[in-house]
């Protein structure tokens, strides 16, 4: 029994709609216009059914309202490597994000391998999850044109085909094109750049080698294809086995542009073992302004997306699409970035 403006109420265990309702001295239609933010409730009743929600306790049974709209509550992220820290960070974000949104997050690695993310795609041919959020690297522009377009998909990262499916980015180009334009500006002239490349699909490797190109050219400078070094993988001995090779030839480079900070403390360490100085001898930047990238020696200057606004971005154009499927063209929003000079080129 509780009282409520000179009356008791009988109230359940678990507070109901109901008992809102006739705490606040209203109807429930009128608690579920509340709760659901429909316009047209003159704000005094709004603040009576607040009033008593709070004090009531009542919380939205948001699992018994997503099953009887057909949905499970649940969403997907799949990633190609959560052991990759730029992909358990994001991860981190993301299923804060769905938890502020009432969603339980689902997590899937796929390996960058092309059959796991198809099954991704696809939503795996099940029914547990109401959408996915995907960052492939081995997709190709068929796969979407063909996808079942009754799931809900936004893309990270890679875009094999623009305009067919929601998109959630940075500017590699632009971020690639601020990268060297730092290293220039310390008097860098040969930049090599690891985890490149010059030919093939526009990948994140292509767009960044891209910015690259654009800045050493808009600095006068020919562009040297060698100095484009591609790896197998973007792991920490890749990045390592790449400097070493790098340093090592007749004309070394001045400076390495990695393109991801995995790649670029690996490097950091082959310079260390082959007695090279940073920045003395040369300058290191990364990509994606992981954690370990501030604490490593010296301190790793990268690009930082806005990791925690690439979730937010995600998870609202996902929400959107499971709301209403038919809600317009594919979206592309590109989040922000930011060079972050730290000790490995004099910060």
């Amino acid at each position: 029994m509780i009282p409520a403006g000179g009356r008791v109420i009988s109230v359940a265990a678990r507070p109901r709609i109901k008992d809102v309702a006739e705490y606040a001295g209203v109807s429930p239609k009128t608690v579920s216009n509340v709760i659901n933010n429909f316009e047209h409730v003159s704000d005094q009743t709004r603040a009576a059914v607040r009033e008593a929600i709070d004090a009531l306790g009542y919380r939205v049974n948001v699992a018994g309202r997503q099953l009887r709209q057909g949905r499970t509550g649940m969403i997907t992220l799949a990633v190609p490597e959560l052991d990759v820290a730029y992909f358990a960070e994001l991860a981190k974000h993301v299923m804060a994000e769905a938890d502020r949104r009432g969603r339980t997050l689902l997590l899937h690695s796929t390996g960058g391998v092309r059959e796991r993310e198809l099954a991704a795609l696809h939503g795996f041919d099940a029914h547990f999850s109401d959408g996915v959020i995907l960052s492939p690297l081995s997709l190709l522009p068929r796969d979407l044109a063909t996808r079942d377009r009754r799931l809900p998909v936004v893309l990270l990262g890679e875009r094999p085909a623009a305009g067919t499916t929601d998109h959630v980015g940075i500017d590699n180009v632009a971020a690639a094109r601020e990268a060297t334009e730092h290293l220039l500006s310390r008097g860098r002239r040969r930049i090599a750049v690891i985890g490149g490349s010059v030919r093939g699909r526009q990948g994140t490797d292509r767009l960044r080698t891209d910015g690259y190109r654009e800045a050493v050219a808009a600095a006068g400078l020919p562009f040297d294809e060698d100095l484009v070094t591609p790896v197998h993988a973007y792991h920490w001995q890749d990045g390592a086995r790449a400097a070493a090779a790098l340093i090592h030839r007749d004309t070394s480079p001045d400076a390495l542009l990695c393109l991801n900070d995995h790649l670029a403390l690996g490097a950091l360490r082959a310079l260390h073992e082959a007695g090279r100085s940073v920045p003395g001898d040369l300058d290191v930047m990364g990509f994606d302004d992981i954690e370990a990238s501030r604490f490593s020696v010296p301190s790793l200057t990268t690009v930082a997306p806005d990791k925690e606004q690439i979730a937010r971005s995600a998870v609202s154009l996902l929400l959107d699409r499971i709301d209403d499927p038919e809600s317009g063209s594919a979206q592309h929003h590109v989040v922000g970035h930011e060079v972050m000079v730290r000790e490995s080129t004099g910060g």
